[in-house]
């Protein structure tokens, strides 16, 4: 099977650039800043966050069987990256540069609308990736490229802040919402016209029958590898997303250096750049879920480090940062992605469908449910330990430990979780050649 050029996954990988620019902010300044800069308690915070990604139960299978069924001259998944684009956009401009005494009602509304935006996009998106090539170790090259463009998104998203500290002396997080959204309100639509114009979408195949939804359902439910790899990546991930939203906590009120957070987190996505191309190497050479497995540990470990840290400690974080990215490299986006392309196979060769669209409904909301999981533990833990956020606020000795642990050491115990799931997941080189070599035989018959 051919490899795919350079430029093909160049120009795949190219819209995630700023859907990650506007993501990671959602994720890491959203919530400090609406606590914080626009007054909305944590415990609501919380709670809207959860509510919003819960929301997609609905709106992510939904989107996922329209993808998977669209007929039109612009394919079944390209049509829907560009009709979330202006509402993406929209939603952005509102939550990253709100009106003047904007608050609860604000964030929850523009959230929502934002989801759906994600949603219509993401799973599209997603499922175009998985269906570029058949190949096992190719497929690792196409999330390998989408994951480069991702950190590099989240990098470019800390780099123009940054600047803007180091050169004009402005800083926080307010002037990073700013400067992001309106980066990604220029990149994003230049970004996906890019991305359409210049790589192929696969022809659609059909079925010779077509499975209903609820049996698809349960075909997909009794798909063991997919079940066992979305419960890893939903445990681990709920540790991972445990500590982005008290990243900027920690380093303001732990280490007591706000204005410098820019810099840590570019050092963060600088090391998931520079280590997508090992973990594609090494998922090449051990397997990928071997390679998944070393990535889990690696965060494990390197996490209760931060455990030590205090006020003026700030440059000490560096090696601890620099592990979680390169771990993240793999973690996040490159590893996980190629296994579920390779489930996705399983499926067919069982259905004689494609329904790559449904499976990924099913990770996004995975995907949101735990972000929005590990937001409410991070947020409600805050409160729990008697946190304040804000200017002016009065955290003791006890407060900061309750910060410091809920963001060094607890998320440890959901990464050696979701380690010991994938620990003897099935899918290997060789069975996936047998998955193939199925499908093909299959295909053949039905001409």
């Amino acid at each position: 099977m051919s490899k795919l050029t350079k430029k093909t996954l160049f120009f795949y990988g190219l819209t995630d650039l700023p859907i990650a620019m506007s993501l990671f902010p959602v994720m890491v300044f959203i919530p400090r800043f609406y606590a914080s800069d626009m007054g909305v308690p944590l415990v609501l915070l919380g709670t809207i966050l959860f509510f919003v990604r819960w929301s997609d139960v609905i709106t992510d299978p939904l989107m996922g069987y329209i993808s998977d069924h669209t007929r039109s001259r612009f394919g079944r998944r390209k049509i829907w990256i560009v009709l979330s684009t202006p509402l993406m956009m929209l939603s952005v401009y509102q939550l990253f540069l709100p009106p003047q005494g904007a608050g609860a009602l604000h964030l929850a509304l523009w959230s929502v609308l934002l989801s759906i935006a994600i949603t219509m996009m993401l799973i599209p998106y997603y499922a175009w990736g998985a269906e570029l090539s058949k190949d096992y170790n190719e497929r690792s090259r196409i999330t390998g490229s989408r994951g480069m463009f991702s950190a590099l998104g989240s990098l470019a998203a800390q780099l123009i802040p940054a600047l803007a500290l180091l050169l004009f002396g402005i800083g926080g997080t307010s002037v990073v919402l700013q400067l992001v959204g309106l980066t990604m309100l220029v990149l994003m639509p230049i970004c996906v016209t890019l991305t359409v114009m210049n790589v192929p979408e696969a022809e659609y195949e059909p079925a010779a029958e077509r499975v209903t939804v609820s049996e698809g359902l349960q075909l997909m439910m009794s798909n063991g590898p997919f079940k066992r790899l979305i419960l890893a990546f939903m445990i681990g991930s709920i540790g991972l997303n445990i500590t982005t939203p008290l990243y900027i906590f920690f380093i303001a009120d732990v280490l007591q250096a706000e204005d410098k957070a820019i810099y840590m987190l570019s050092v963060f996505y600088i090391m998931n750049i520079l280590a997508v191309p090992f973990w594609v190497w090494l998922a090449k050479i051990v397997g990928k879920h071997r390679a998944y497995l070393a990535s889990f540990f690696v965060l494990a470990l390197a996490h209760p480090f931060y455990l030590l840290l205090g006020a003026g400690d700030f440059w000490w974080m560096l090696p601890m940062t620099m592990m979680t990215g390169f771990a993240a490299g793999g973690f996040s986006q490159t590893l996980p992605n190629s296994m579920k392309a390779d489930v996705i196979d399983l499926d067919t060769l069982h259905t004689g469908e494609n329904r790559a669209a449904q499976f990924f409904s099913a990770w996004s909301f995975a995907q949101k449910a735990t972000a929005s999981l590990g937001g409410v533990i991070a947020l409600f833990g805050l409160s729990l330990v008697g946190f304040e956020a804000g200017a002016g606020s009065a955290n003791g000795a006890d407060e900061l430990f309750g910060l410091r642990f809920l963001f060094s050491t607890f998320p440890s115990v959901f990464f050696l979780t979701g380690a010991a799931i994938v620990w003897n997941y099935p899918i290997t080189a060789e069975r996936h050649a047998e998955i193939r070599v199925g499908i093909e035989e299959k295909a053949s018959g039905l001409k």
